[in-house]
């Protein structure tokens, strides 16, 4: 039986209705689909690239795993795991109709056209029968997630038996050095440029502040564990700038 839900959630900084935050998840990154990508690296100065490599690296994707990449939005996970396995077979769930469009196309360009199953979905409620994946990947969207204990509940229940979950995340930052000043960037600097590339400061505030409601490593490690994962480790990237966990349902 999966959690019930708590009747309020956050939005960035905001509390909300838990049942309001899916439309606002949704008309977020329908606003930012366009930009997306583009914004990623420059977010990050490219270091996105080399977390989500990494990401695959540790998942060592097998020939005829079957692999959910959970709000997979335009697709960059998923191409880099086919090229890495093509015979892997690949789904995307994802809130955003706008962003899979983008993703549709990369895959076209990328030679991929066919290779994902792209549908449209929550990750509370995805419409997959239960044992249907042998993996199922997350990279920076668990934390748009109305209830993530629900999500992780959910991503149980879809999993085989000796399935593995890999969730790539924004976490806490390890050296104070540094956090002041990635603070400080993420707070003055992202949302400028949000307003500058993609017209849209307000969306990149909250996804900045979304970041600093995420739960440390060591206590989303022990979500994991609650939600039924057994063998749950985790990997900071870039002194904890973003940390990989991974989970195994046994």
């Amino acid at each position: 039986m999966l959690p019930k839900k708590p009747e309020t959630t956050h939005f960035g900084f905001r509390e909300v209705a838990t049942a309001a935050k899916t439309g606002m998840v949704r008309n977020l990154f329908t606003g930012v689909a366009g930009n997306y990508d583009v914004m990623n690296d420059l977010m990050s100065f490219g270091a996105h690239r080399i977390w989500k490599s990494a990401l695959v690296d540790w998942l060592a994707p097998r020939s005829g795993h079957r692999i959910l990449d959970l709000a997979g939005g335009t697709g960059d996970v998923a191409l880099r795991i086919l090229k890495r396995s093509p015979d892997s077979t690949l789904t995307i769930l994802d809130l955003t109709e706008e962003m899979m469009a983008a993703g549709r196309q990369r895959a076209k360009v990328a030679g991929f056209a066919s290779a994902i199953d792209w549908i449209a979905g929550d990750a509370l409620a995805m419409p997959f029968p239960s044992s249907s994946f042998d993996v199922c990947v997350i990279a920076f969207g668990l934390r748009n997630f109305g209830d993530i204990n629900c999500a992780l509940a959910e991503i149980h229940r879809i999993l085989k038996v000796g399935g593995r979950l890999l969730v790539l995340e924004f976490s806490e930052v390890n050296v104070l050095g540094l956090r002041r000043i990635y603070d400080s960037y993420s707070f003055h600097c992202i949302p400028e440029l949000g307003h500058w590339v993609a017209r849209d400061r307000d969306s990149y505030r909250y996804l900045v502040e979304s970041i600093r409601r995420f739960p440390r490593q060591r206590d989303f490690a022990i979500m994991i564990e609650q939600s039924g994962f057994e063998m749950v480790k985790f990997r900071n990237l870039s002194m904890g700038i973003v940390a990989i966990h991974s989970g195994w349902k046994v």
